[in-house]
């Protein structure tokens, strides 16, 4: 395994260099095998690195950051442990632009659930390295960005997808992510599927068909 920060596996990319860089951010609990199902069947142009996240679970899987489950507190996120793994991230592109033979102007990142909040954080904290966001089953969360001038984000394009019925991250929270976007004038679209936490076949059929108008 080559020694960058993260662990990741790879499907390369029909050209043999300046190829897109698509990266894969899997959910809490899960590891870099689950998104990778997708590489296959999206356009073979795509460099596609899946990436470990970097905190162990016990018996299996990873996170990005700990959710504490704990009843008296309610469900809340470790946001420091989320900057944390949002620096690694940004750290962990500029690496694989440096080891892959990928075109740096071209990074889009796919994330879901966990790995949508983060690929947000990353999107708004270092909007220099990302052209494009497939964020399903996420949310934007404000704790771990300060936000940047308007024109920072010209470039930005997101596409963003959630269940009605998902019973990890409420509806409502998914539907704040298109108002948050508008506001900053930052290219999007949103969508919803009669499902829960999870992508429905013609979900993931969209998202394939808007990322390859964008590449």
């Amino acid at each position: 395994m080559s020694q960058l920060s993260l662990h990741h596996i790879v499907r390369e990319s029909s050209l043999k260099e300046n190829a897109p860089l698509l990266i894969l951010l899997h959910g809490y609990g899960s590891d870099e095998n689950d998104l990778f199902s997708f590489a296959s069947e999206l356009p073979e142009e795509l460099f596609i690195v899946s990436a470990r996240a970097p905190y162990p679970m016990q018996p299996y899987g990873n996170a990005w950051y700990a959710i504490n489950f704990d009843a008296e507190k309610g469900k809340w996120s470790d946001n420091e442990q989320a900057i944390l793994s949002r620096d690694v991230i940004a750290k962990f592109i500029d690496e694989l632009i440096q080891t892959y033979p990928v075109n740096k102007d071209s990074v889009s990142l796919l994330g879901f659930s966990q790995g949508t909040i983060l690929s947000y954080a990353v999107a708004l904290t270092y909007p220099e390295k990302i052209k494009n966001v497939i964020a399903l089953s996420g949310y934007v969360n404000e704790d771990l960005f300060t936000l940047k001038p308007k024109e920072a984000y010209a470039h930005l394009d997101i596409y963003s997808s959630h269940g009605t019925v998902d019973q990890v991250i409420p509806i409502d929270w998914a539907r704040q992510n298109p108002v948050f976007l508008k506001a900053l004038d930052i290219k999007h679209k949103y969508n919803e599927f009669p499902v829960g936490h999870g992508v429905a076949p013609q979900n993931f059929y969209e998202l394939k068909k808007w990322l390859k108008n964008k590449l």
